[in-house]
């Protein structure tokens, strides 16, 4: 693919000649795509295409806003497995997370499109009976985007969907993991008919430039922590900025005593090693009560040696690679520092080689055992690939404390039989997405998606992005002949 941005409705070249290049992860000699390494000029050019698109696109009817994304949505679903294939080529995982990441994004496409004819907007009473007063919602104008790699169709959508349909313009900028992906997505958006500048799409290093541009007025962002947080600076320096980011997480299953073993360990596995483990709501840590522990890390350990890793267009394969060299090296680096730590290596993960593995950046995975410590690096911090730690604990206080130890809280899910243990978890543990007998994974479009602390600013993505990107105005009409004020007010000049 030679990729190149969509700005203003055509698909142009970066004003620099600067490109990079696409590669597979698990047959790193392979040439996906090369693009556009843009510049602050492209920037300049696509949110001014946006800005421009802005005014007359708000004034079209919200109904026929939606009626471009029923379109599009018709148009993914006939190239659903040529756009999976693309999917798992380009980020590395398997073909049927390929396909749900596709299959996700477009119900996220059908979800909005579908609240287009749903009420919207409020009818509340005032203390003047003479007055009507309206809840109405008002778009920011031209919407930031910034996606991550692991769901690399999915996400763009989360966020171009919401955004668009209440009448703000996008400029999206993909990961440059994952360009192939998002230049697919501008090619729909463009066969779909939507108006020049209503949505635009960058490739390269140009963020930065993006997030400060002046007339940006919204900047949703999912990325790690280090990312969002540079950015919700530099939104906070701005008397118009706003942003809405999801950073990540340290989430965990937590397993009480009498859970279903079968649920405990199988929601175990997915949540840990599906992605290979590079999704930000992947469970790094397995919070075990004591009496389950030594049947959960028999069952636990010997079904992750069984794991197929491998290509990940193979349907057998469960784990493809991790993403790049990168995060090769960091998540080895990980692993030493569990063993550093005092940790009981369970199963040692390690980069695999010989095979079909030398070609590409395949990861073993790596569990072990481990007693909470606050000063452990390992059970703090997000290391994004197949490394698992089990942590055993005696009571469900105990499971809490240990649960909300960490500066993230994103997603939790809790194995029991205990309807009451189950709420104590719901109640007093700190995540957005919580869960009970499933995996820490598995969100769907029609929920909230985000966390708190680290994990994000408390303006979630999926459905509830709708508060990020449109201002709530109120609208009060008198009915009377005569001025009436509220609160009692006097509307008398002398």
């Amino acid at each position: 693919m030679k990729g190149k941005n969509y700005i203003n409705g055509a698909f142009v070249d970066s004003a620099s000649s600067e490109v990079f290049e696409s590669r597979n992860p698990a047959y790193c000699d392979e040439v996906l795509g090369t693009f556009p390494l843009s510049s602050a000029d492209d920037v300049n050019n696509a949110v001014l295409a946006a800005k421009t698109a802005y005014d007359t696109w708000r004034k079209i009817s919200r109904i026929r806003r939606g009626e471009y994304l029923d379109e599009l949505a018709q148009l993914l679903k006939k190239d659903r497995e040529a756009i999976s294939q693309l999917v798992s080529k380009e980020c590395g995982k398997g073909i049927a997370e390929g396909r749900a990441d596709v299959t996700e994004g477009i119900h996220m496409v059908q979800y909005i499109f579908g609240t287009t004819r749903m009420p919207h907007g409020d009818i509340i009473d005032s203390e003047i009976v003479e007055k009507d007063s309206f809840m109405r919602r008002r778009p920011k104008g031209v919407v930031a985007a910034i996606t991550p790699w692991n769901f690399p169709f999915a996400i763009p959508l989360w966020l171009i969907c919401p955004s668009v349909v209440e009448g703000n313009t996008v400029v999206l900028k993909p990961s440059r993991e994952t360009p192939c992906v998002a230049n697919k997505i501008a090619e729909y958006v463009h066969a779909a008919g939507f108006p020049p500048g209503v949505i635009n799409v960058i490739h390269g290093g140009c963020g930065d430039a993006l997030v400060r541009h002046s007339d940006t007025q919204v900047i949703l962002f999912t990325g790690s922590c280090e990312v969002g947080e540079g950015i919700k600076k530099i939104a906070a320096e701005s008397y118009n900025k706003m942003c809405a980011c999801e950073m990540g997480g340290k989430n965990a299953i937590i397993v009480l005593d009498g859970a279903n073993m079968e649920i405990a360990v199988n929601a175990s596995i997915l949540s840990a090693f599906k992605t290979s483990g590079q999704r930000c709501t992947s469970a790094g840590r397995l919070i075990l009560h004591v009496n389950m522990l030594e049947e959960f890390e028999k069952r636990f350990v010997e079904l992750a040696k069984r794991i197929k890793i491998g290509n990940p267009l193979d349907e057998e394969v469960f784990m493809g690679p991790v993403i790049n060299q990168a995060a090769t090296e960091k998540i080895l680096r990980y692993n030493d520092f569990a063993k550093n730590e005092g940790a009981e290596v369970l199963l040692d993960g390690s980069r695999l080689t010989g095979g079909g593995y030398d070609k590409g950046y395949f990861m073993s995975p790596f569990v072990y055992r481990m007693k909470n410590n606050p000063k452990s690096r390992v059970l703090h911090e997000e290391v994004f690939g197949p490394h698992v730690a089990i942590i055993p604990v005696e009571s469900i206080d105990e499971a809490i404390n240990v649960y909300n130890d960490t500066e993230y809280g994103l997603s939790c899910a809790v194995i029991t039989e205990d309807f009451r243990k189950a709420r104590r978890i719901r109640d007093d543990c700190e995540y957005g997405l919580g869960y009970v007998n499933l995996p820490t994974i598995g969100a769907e479009v029609h929920l909230p998606f985000g966390g708190l602390k680290k994990s994000g600013t408390g303006l979630p993505s999926a459905s509830t992005l709708i508060d990020a990107v449109t201002h709530r105005t109120a609208w009060t009409v008198n009915h009377d002949l005569e001025i009436k004020m509220a609160q009692g007010l006097s509307a008398k000049l002398s």
